[in-house]
C-alpha cells in the first residue's frame, strides 16, 4: 500500500528547463571525486520513506553507514529533488555547537577598533552559521539585525554559504557528527528540538516559520556513541552495506546511474571482483561504493579492461587498499 509521499524522485532523461532535480543521464566525464553536487544518486525505497517522515515530523534525519555509502551525498541530492537552498557543515574535532548556529568575530570586532572603525552594534560582527541560514535567510542576512532597523555605517553584508536557491526552504547537511566532542549533539538539543535559539552577543532570538522548517540530515560513521537524547530527537536511516548476494546487482546499478553510457559488462565485472575481495581478513574495511565508482571511472577514463596486463594494479590502487611498510623482496 502507498502513502502521501512529499518527496518522490523519480528517474528522469532530460529534466525540464525549470526543474533542477537530477538525472540519470549524467555524463560519464562529469564530476569527479566524491560526489557533493547532487545530480547523481540511487534512492531505495528506505531511504525515499526515511527522508518522508522527516519531513512529516520536521525532525533531523540521523544517517549512519559505512564510509562510502552515500550518507553525504543524500542531503544534496534531496536538496536538488526539491528545488530547496543546499548548506553544509563537516564536523570535525574542533567545532563546537555554536559554529553551527553563529560565531562572533572579536578579532575583526579588534581589529575595526584599533582602525577606529568598529561598527556599534554587536550584530555587525555576528557571523550565521548553517542552521541559522537554514532557519531564516533574511534575517541571517541582516545578521538578526530586525528589518526596520537602519543598517549602521561601515556594515558589511555576510555571505551566504552553500547553494543559495530562490526557495523559502532549505536542507541541511551537518556531516560526522560523531567527529565531534560528545557535548556537541548535547548543546544542539535545544536548537534542533525547538528549531530556534538566541545569540548570546546580541540577544537576538532565531526561530523558523512553521512552513519554512528545514530538512537537516546528519551523519554518522557510528566511530561514537551518541547520546540517548539526542537520538530521540532525530529520525533514524541506517544504510547497511547490501546483502552478498544483491551486491553486485547493486553496484551495477549505481554504476550506471553514474556513468549511463559506460560499460556494463565491465562494471559487472568490477562489482563481482568488490563481492571477491569481501572484507579483508587484516581487518581493514572492505572496499566501499566510492571506491567502486573509483575503479569503474578508472578503467574508463583509462581505456583499460578486466584482462589488462596491468589491470591487478587498478585494482590494489583502488579496492584492495593497504597502509603499513612496504614489505622487503
Amino acid at each position: 500500500m502507498g502513502y502521501q509521499k512529499f518527496f518522490n524522485p523519480q528517474p528522469v532523461l532530460e529534466p525540464a528547463p525549470e526543474r533542477q532535480g537530477p538525472t540519470k543521464a549524467a555524463p560519464a566525464g562529469g564530476a569527479v571525486g566524491d560526489r557533493r553536487d547532487g545530480k547523481v544518486y540511487e534512492y531505495t525505497d528506505d531511504i525515499v520513506l526515511a527522508v518522508n517522515i522527516a519531513l512529516a515530523t520536521g525532525r533531523p534525519l540521523l544517517v549512519s553507514g559505512n564510509p562510502g555509502s552515500g550518507k553525504s551525498s543524500l542531503a544534496a541530492s534531496v536538496a536538488m529533488w526539491m528545488g530547496w537552498r543546499y548548506y553544509e557543515a563537516v564536523v570535525t574535532a574542533r567545532t563546537q555547537a555554536r559554529d553551527l548556529l553563529w560565531r562572533f568575530d572579536v578579532v575583526r570586532r579588534l581589529s575595526d577598533a584599533q582602525a577606529n572603525q568598529a561598527v556599534m552594534v554587536d550584530d555587525a560582527y555576528v557571523e550565521p552559521g548553517v542552521l541559522w541560514w537554514a532557519f531564516d535567510r533574511a534575517q541571517a542576512e541582516r545578521r538578526g539585525l530586525p528589518e526596520d532597523d537602519e543598517l549602521p555605517e561601515g556594515w558589511r553584508a555576510p555571505l551566504e554559504p552553500g547553494t543559495p536557491r530562490e526557495s523559502d526552504r532549505a536542507v541541511v547537511l551537518i556531516d560526522e557528527i560523531d567527529k565531534a566532542d560528545p557535548d556537541v549533539p548535547n548543546s544542539l538539543l535545544v536548537a534542533l528540538g525547538s528549531l530556534g535559539f538566541k545569540v548570546d552577543e546580541s540577544g537576538r532570538a532565531v526561530s523558523v516559520a512553521p512552513e519554512r522548517v528545514p530538512l537537516i540530515i546528519i551523519t554518522t560513521n557510528d566511530e561514537r556513541e551518541l547520546p540517548r537524547a539526542f537520538l530521540r530527537r532525530c529520525v533514524s536511516l541506517p544504510i547497511p552495506d547490501p546483502p552478498e548476494d544483491k551486491l553486485v546487482d547493486r553496484l551495477v546499478s549505481i554504476a550506471a546511474a553514474h556513468f549511463p553510457s559506460g560499460d556494463a559488462d565491465q562494471h559487472r565485472k568490477i562489482a563481482e571482483e568488490v563481492k571477491r575481495l569481501g572484507k579483508p581478513t587484516d581487518g581493514s574495511p572492505a572496499p566501499s561504493t566510492a571506491e567502486y565508482l573509483d575503479a569503474v571511472r578508472a578503467a574508463a577514463e583509462l581505456e583499460l579492461s578486466t584482462v589488462a596486463p596491468n589491470w591487478e594494479e587498478v585494482i590494489r590502487a583502488t579496492l584492495r587498499k593497504r597502509v603499513g611498510p612496504m614489505s622487503q623482496t
